[in-house]
Formats: C-alpha cells, structure tokens, sequence
C-alpha cells in the first residue's frame, strides 16, 4: 500500500478541523500568538518564524494584527512554507507607516540556492488585509518562491516581485491570487522587477495601474485588471505597463483603463496573444489606447480584440512615440466604425484585420 503523503493527510486534517499541530512538521500558530485582531502579534510571528527553520507554519482562521513587516528566510537551511486557512486574515495595525510589504518572503537570510532542500517555500491561501495604506506581499531574495489561493485586500500595492540574486531572475511561481487595492493615486496590483517569473490567474481591482513591469523575461496568462478607481485618476490609468523586454501576454484582460497595454520607449519583443482591451462606459471626453507605445511599436500582437463602447471618447487602436518599430498586429477583432482617431497608426501594422 503507497503512504499517503503529509501533505495529503495535513490537508484532509485542516479540512475536518484536525489541531494541524499533531501533525509531524506542522506548527500552529495559534498556539504561540493571539488571534483576536487586537494584540499586535508581529514579533511573535517572527519569533516563530526564526526558531522553526524547515517547517509549514499553519495560520487558523482568525486575524493576526501587526505593526511591522514579517519577514521569511531565503536560505533553504532557514526557509518555512506559510499556509494559511481560508478565512485567516493577516492585517495592518492602525498607524502603519513602513514602505516594506506586511509579508516579505526571502526577506531575510539571502540565498541563491535550488539545490539545496528548502529553497522551494512558499505562501499559501489567507487574507491579507492592507488596512487601506500597506503595501501586501513581496518576494525580496531566493528562487522558486511560489504564492498560491491569497487575497489582498485594501493594498497600495499588491504584489512585488523584486529583482533576484540570480543575476536579477527571481524564478517565482504566482497562481490564483486576487487583488484589491485601496484606489489611490499611484496603486499598483502587481510589480515585477524580477526576471523569469510566472504569473497565471490573477484577478485585480481598484487600482491606478494594474500591471507594472520593469524586468524582463516574465510570462502571464490570465490576468484580469479591472479599472475602478476615482476618475480623476482616470487619463493616467494603464493595465499593463511594461518597460522591460521580452515579456509574454496570453489571454491577458485590460478592463476599462485608458490605457490598456502600455510600453516603454526601450521595450522590445513583447508577445501578446489572444488578449482583450475592453470599455465597459462610454466615458465621454476620454481617450481609449488598446495599446501605446512611448517609442516604436516592437510587439508582436495576435488574435487581440478590442471592444471600445461608442464613440463619445477618442478611441483609439495603436499610438506610438516614434516610427521604425518591427512589431505586427495580426487577426485582430475590433469594430472599426468606433475607431475614431484620425490617423489609424494600427493599419501600418495590421497583418490581417477581421
């Protein structure tokens, strides 16, 4: 008979309301801080964190308060798996004033390591409660740091994904994680300034700009920002802003920003397919940009629709800040009596247009 791995039984555990402390490796938070949402536990977390190196830290349901950034260890000989129940809510105190995440993974103990047992840690499931001003979760060192099922709610910013010790890869794995910012001037669901990432899945709301990506090398499938913000932060509103080169875009949703993919004067080679720039309102006296460039057009763009609503805004396909670009747009869907720019940059472009 094969033996049912721990982590099957400390799932079926946690799901019949097992102590998840009986079981071999498992740490209960619980039994170390309070739950209650009033006593600031941040100290305590980290306390538990540094004395259990190689250990799933189990978050019960109930909310865990703190007043500073908890921080896990890069190093695999120190590295800890967080997980938490789905209704476990981990929230900034009031007067939270740091410019770090609440949860900074490899925020401590530095290392460039996968070969080592232990460099493949992760958060999993939870909520983390911004409380309108913190910013939510960030990958600050290691490799093959993966966050699973999270929900962040009322973050300036979502998720930051930091540059790597790997020549700046961070190699991380990011699924099935919803953002809610705190609609302020300058939010951002997710920023990428790592290498080589993965991100699938994603859901973000009330923010300035949805995706924000300076490294290089990352790829996204199924990612829905969805603009809800005040409208005066409206015209400089962006899905997807990205200035590093060669990301990759499948089936990516930008969802009523002005600006729906956005890229830098030095951005190259970014590949977009069968992903939608949509309007929801008609938003009279705006301007709709499915796709903008602050330098040459360089993308590679197919099966995109674009789904403009009217034309009481200026609607436009493609804008670019120069000339010269090797990008192509190819099988795009959009109706074009609601293109109403004048100059139809797109058509330069348009390998087929349907």
């Amino acid at each position: 008979m094969k033996k049912t791995s721990i982590f099957c039984v400390f799932l079926v555990c946690a799901a019949i309301g097992v102590c998840a402390d009986s079981l071999p490796g498992v740490v209960n938070i619980a039994d170390f801080v309070a739950t209650d949402g009033k006593t600031d536990v941040a100290e305590a977390i980290q306390r538990v964190i540094d004395t259990h190196p190689n250990r799933t830290i189990w978050f019960p349901d109930g909310t865990y308060l703190i007043s500073k950034p908890i921080c896990t260890p890069a190093d695999p000989r120190r590295s800890v798996d967080l997980r938490l129940a789905n209704y476990a809510v981990i929230k900034a105190a009031p007067g939270w004033h740091h410019d770090e995440a609440m949860v900074r993974l490899g925020g401590m103990h530095k290392a460039n390591d996968i070969r080592t047992p232990g460099s493949c840690y992760s958060l999993t499931g939870g909520i983390i409660d911004g409380s309108g001003v913190a910013k939510g979760v960030s990958i600050d060192s290691g490799r093959e740091t993966k966050v699973r099922d999270v929900s962040m709610k009322r973050v300036h910013v979502g998720l930051h994904i930091k540059r790597g010790v790997n020549n700046g890869s961070s190699d991380c794995d990011i699924a099935d994680v919803n953002i809610v910012g705190n609609k302020a001037r300058g939010s951002i669901g997710v920023l990428v300034d790592g290498l080589d990432n993965t991100l699938s899945n994603m859901r973000i709301a009330d923010v300035q700009t949805g995706v924000r990506l300076t490294g290089s090398g990352n790829f996204m499938t199924n990612l829905h920002p969805l603009y809800a913000n005040p409208m005066d932060q409206y015209d400089d509103s962006v899905g997807f802003y990205d200035t590093g080169n060669d990301n990759s875009y499948n089936r990516c949703y930008s969802d009523h920003f002005s600006t729906g993919f956005l890229f830098g004067a030095k951005s190259r080679s970014a590949v977009m397919t069968a992903c939608i720039a949509y309007w929801y309102a008609p938003n009279k006296g705006r301007r709709h940009t499915a796709i903008r460039c602050e330098g040459a057009f360089n993308a590679c763009v197919s099966d995109m629709m674009v789904g403009f609503r009217g034309t009481e805004a200026l609607n436009t396909v493609l804008k670019t800040g120069a000339g010269g670009g090797r990008g192509y747009i190819c099988d795009t869907r959009v109706d074009e009596h609601l293109v109403n720019e004048t100059e139809k940059e797109y058509l330069k472009y348009a390998a087929r247009l349907r």
